[in-house]
């Protein structure tokens, strides 16, 4: 390599011989990042074939770092062989520079690999069982939060600043930025305590009877959690407000209710018990009814209109829809006992009391009476 140099000094000159240097730099340091780009490619495939989770992540998390990083320091190497030559008064930041893009490059590294991974740990074509996905992304947030401060903290410390003294003087204004921001700090606590009480978690249905919150829960943030209503709507709501409201989680129910009033006719209250009984009997042998749990089907009251009772009992299914197939089911098989046992399901009636000795013929005229005064 020295004799080619040395022969090509012949051609250029032995002052302009730096020039062939800086372009023999820079192009192996882009020969090199193409080759680790391509290597990293044969990595990437073999590890897609492996169960293990961590490979993918590590090799997806290191082609962008790794390539920028031989890339800028063959870069920077040219730079120093340019200054040197020149004399320039840039050649002592070079250095610096070089550190301070490996603290960046190794942040970066750090900070791709913690979000590949919770994707990873989240998704069912990596695991089998996805983890909890609100542990997994506070987890990750630490993680990542950690990994910038910890970058900040080490670059200062490049550039020649006191991280103690730093850390004094970010614990002062600390203070400050504490009373100026109490709205925003009650939203970050109120975010670490829904991280560590777990109300709710992302994907579950939640709802309020203190403010009309009531919907999907699709991210909880450090300052928001953000909701899908049922309408498609995004509501967004700071964590604070969950400290001072009740919140119902309908997603973490066991089994799901059906309280139901039926009214049959007057005349068919001789058959109460029978069509009670045959209900009752009806719910326990239901296969979608969970017979071990409260069951009760009770004469309840005298209604204006009919007699009623109540069904009162509890599915198997929590599922939305399909839990108002089984009740549909239910209220059609209730129905049908009802008509077979001879008496009919009531509805709104009234009974007329004729005064005595006033006939129907009278009844009749006094209608075209009313109805002629009208025209």
């Amino acid at each position: 390599m020295e004799s080619l140099f040395n022969r090509l000094g012949i051609l250029t000159g032995e002052k302009h011989l730096w020039i062939l240097e800086l372009f023999f730099v820079v192009l192996a340091a882009l020969a090199a990042g193409h080759i680790v780009n391509k290597i990293i490619d044969r990595l990437e495939k073999h590890a897609a074939k492996t169960a293990s989770v961590w490979d993918d992540a590590l090799i997806e998390a290191c082609r962008r770092p790794l390539v920028w990083l031989i890339w800028i320091l063959g870069i920077n190497f040219a730079a120093s062989i340019a200054a040197h030559q020149m004399e320039s008064v840039f050649l002592p930041i070079i250095d610096s520079v070089n550190r301070l893009t490996v603290v960046i490059l190794g942040a970066l590294f750090l900070h791709n690999f913690i979000k590949r991974a919770e994707h990873n740990l989240l998704n069912p074509n990596f695991v089998s069982k996805p983890l909890d996905a609100t542990t997994v992304r506070v987890v990750a947030k630490l993680l990542r939060t950690a990994v910038v401060i910890t970058a900040f903290l080490v670059a200062m410390q490049l550039f020649g600043y006191s991280i103690s003294g730093l850390l004094a003087f970010g614990g002062i204004g600390g203070i400050a930025v504490g009373f100026a921001a109490k709205d925003l700090l009650a939203n970050f606590f109120g975010g670490l305590m829904i991280y560590l009480d777990r109300p709710f978690s992302v994907g579950d249905w939640i709802r309020s009877p203190d403010q009309e919150i009531e919907g999907t829960v699709e991210d909880i943030g450090w300052r928001l959690t953000r909701i899908r209503t049922f309408d498609k709507r995004p509501l967004y709501i700071p964590n604070s407000v969950f400290a001072n409201i009740a919140v119902e989680n309908p997603s973490r129910m066991t089994h799901r209710r059906i309280f139901e009033t039926l009214g049959i006719r007057y005349s068919d209250i001789n058959k109460m018990n029978t069509i009670v009984d045959a209900v009752k009997s009806m719910l326990a042998e239901h296969p979608e009814i969970d017979s071990k749990q409260t069951l009760i089907v009770n004469f309840d009251k005298f209604s204006p209109s009919s007699v009623d009772f109540f069904v009162y009992t509890f599915t198997v299914t929590t599922d939305w829809i399909h839990f108002h197939q089984v009740k549909h089911d239910v209220l059609l098989r209730i129905a049908h006992i009802i008509s077979e046992k001879g008496a009919q399901v009531a509805f709104p009636t009234a009974t007329l009391d004729l005064a005595e000795g006033l006939l129907p013929r009278e009844l009749s005229r006094l209608a075209t009476e009313d109805q002629s005064k009208e025209i």
